[in-house]
């Protein structure tokens, strides 16, 4: 799939007009617009040159989305710049909408008083909410631009629709207040007033005020649906440790080739896939299968990038590096899951395309049936505005593609991924769940379910297991810990501490070896009675991991 990265959209109806245009491209399968990450991905054997030509042809602007762009620039483009500038707009056109209400309604309907500069002068008032009402069509032009750049493509879109209401509002407006001039050079008085309610210049603001806020919290959704992505990158390490001819050198991850041999340290991440050639360790693999117990590694095992060394000092040798570490490719993997449309958008999608040219007739059928009922122009004019500002927002068109991209996110967040939407739709009719491995289903914080103590007292198993995996930092041990302090027991004061990777703990008490660990380790060091094996045997097949205490 090549992806594009597309400018310009502003609505569902816009991602329709481009998907028809590249469609009709020679050589293009199958095309799927994003307007909540302005991202289209193509299927075909068609060139970008023509790909990026049919984008520019619809009215819209589209270029290569680069596969060699830096981690640093991915993150960069996720980044939600729309609702700070939406929010500047915003406050902006507020603040001259409030001044402009008072004086079209404030004054008007409710007495409240103005300068006297203005009193019974309606010419000046009229020209007041004129000067008000331009300087906020001005702030927010780009629904002006945007919505004839549509019409004129004959791509309406719901910008369209925010135009045109607007417009219409101020073009009458105009004409209402050179009409009064008319009618105060005549000494008509009685007209004046009539056309000062004949204004609708503060409906024009307020439609693109109003329309204003409804973008500014679709923006606000569409930067909080690819956080997951950005969560995803940030997991990727921007630097590791090589060694060049004997001697440690920090590098970018980016400078790592295939082959080359790094060091990874106690509490760091892996920057690359790699092979370990020296050392063992436990590593936190959490970050990509979820699982919250950290796997053992030797000579010859393999780790990931983004992974987290959690206690030796390890060798090893880089396998995959750039976009072909396992990493690099879920992050592809959610990111592709984007650029697809479930069956329910492109419903969606179907029916944007043809809802704003139907908007705008139904608006002119409204205008022309009030005219024929023998009702004014203005009154007419204000029904088909209504009609049009109504429609403005198309719920349809944005609510379904954010559903998907959220469901795509909370899925990326909790390890849950998809390669389609479509399966992201089929998951929503899920009535069975099958699952592998021991068939639980945890939290991914492991904590102590039962104790077994064997010629000792609870309590007193507990405090020697304490007393050992306090020195631990083994996720294991952090779930021992937390059982003794909520039974408020205090740990012995132990000396010599050992950690056997990939093993165990052990320590000195009063002459006295405490020792701790997986069944193998003690199993090694001494006999285990039947029934003992026997009790944690069946813990294990109930999806637990039985740790052994031994003393002395």
């Amino acid at each position: 799939m090549k992806k594009f990265n597309v400018t310009g959209m502003s609505c569902a109806a816009c991602s329709s007009r481009v998907e028809k245009a590249v469609s009709k491209v020679e050589g293009v399968q199958s095309c799927s617009v994003s307007l909540l990450t302005n991202s289209m991905g193509v299927e075909g054997s068609a060139s970008e040159e023509s790909i990026i030509a049919a984008v520019e042809k619809a009215g819209y602007g589209a270029s290569v989305a680069g596969a060699e762009k830096k981690q640093s620039a991915e993150t960069d483009q996720l980044k939600d710049k729309d609702t700070p500038v939406l929010m500047h707009r915003l406050i902006a056109s507020v603040g001259f909408l409030v001044v402009l209400m008072y004086i079209s309604m404030g004054h008007m309907m409710w007495g409240w008083p103005l300068p006297a500069f203005f009193a019974d002068n309606h010419i000046a008032m009229g020209l007041a909410q004129l000067l008000l009402c331009v300087i906020i069509m001005v702030i927010n032009q780009k629904f002006f631009i945007s919505g004839f750049k549509g019409l004129i493509h004959r791509s309406p879109n719901m910008d369209t629709l925010v135009a045109l209401g607007s417009g219409a509002s101020f073009v009458y407006s105009v004409y209402a207040l050179f009409a009064m001039t008319d009618a105060q050079v005549k000494g008509n008085a009685e007209l004046v007033m009539s056309y000062m309610h004949e204004f609708y210049f503060e409906s024009a603001a307020m439609i693109l005020t109003l329309i204003t806020v409804g973008k500014m919290l679709e923006a606000h959704s569409k930067g909080k649906t690819t956080n997951a992505l950005k969560a995803l990158l940030n997991l990727a390490p921007k630097k590791a440790t090589l060694l060049i001819d004997g001697k440690e050198t920090e590098v970018t991850v980016d400078k790592v080739k295939k082959g080359d041999v790094f060091v990874v340290r106690p509490g760091e991440s892996i920057p690359v896939d790699a092979e370990i050639t020296d050392g063992s360790t436990a590593v936190d693999e959490s970050a990509l299968t979820g699982e919250s117990i950290p796997v053992d590694k030797v000579v010859g095992d393999t780790v990931s990038a983004g992974t987290i060394n959690k206690s030796g000092f390890i060798k090893c040798s880089a396998t995959a590096v750039g976009e072909d570490t396992a990493l690099s490719q879920i992050i592809k993997m959610v990111s592709d899951a984007a650029a697809t449309k479930a069956p329910v958008a492109k419903i969606a999608d179907k029916v944007s395309g043809v809802f704003v040219p139907a908007v705008i007739v139904i608006a002119l059928i409204t205008i022309a049936v009030w005219l024929l009922c023998g009702q004014t122009v203005g009154y007419a004019l204000a029904r088909g505005i209504s009609v049009l500002v109504i429609s403005c927002p198309c719920a349809l068109g944005l609510a379904t593609p954010v559903a998907i991209m959220v469901g795509n996110g909370m899925g990326a967040r909790k390890g849950i991924l998809f390669k389609t939407a479509a399966s992201l739709e089929e998951t929503g009719k899920t009535q069975i769940a099958v699952l592998d491995k021991t068939g639980t289903i945890t939290k991914g914080e492991p904590k102590v379910t039962d104790i077994i103590p064997f010629e000792i007292t609870e309590n007193e198993l507990l405090k020697y297991a304490y007393s050992i995996e306090a020195k631990s930092e083994h996720p294991l041990a952090k779930a021992i810990i937390v059982k003794a302090e909520e039974l408020s027991l205090n740990p012995y004061e132990v000396t010599d501490f050992k950690a056997e990777s990939g093993n165990g703990l052990s320590a000195e008490y009063n002459g006295k070896r405490i020792i701790g660990g997986s069944k193998k380790y003690i199993s090694s060091i001494i006999g285990i009675s039947n029934d003992i094996l026997s009790k944690a045997d069946k813990l294990s097949e109930e999806g637990k991991t039985p740790l052994f205490f031994m003393l002395d």
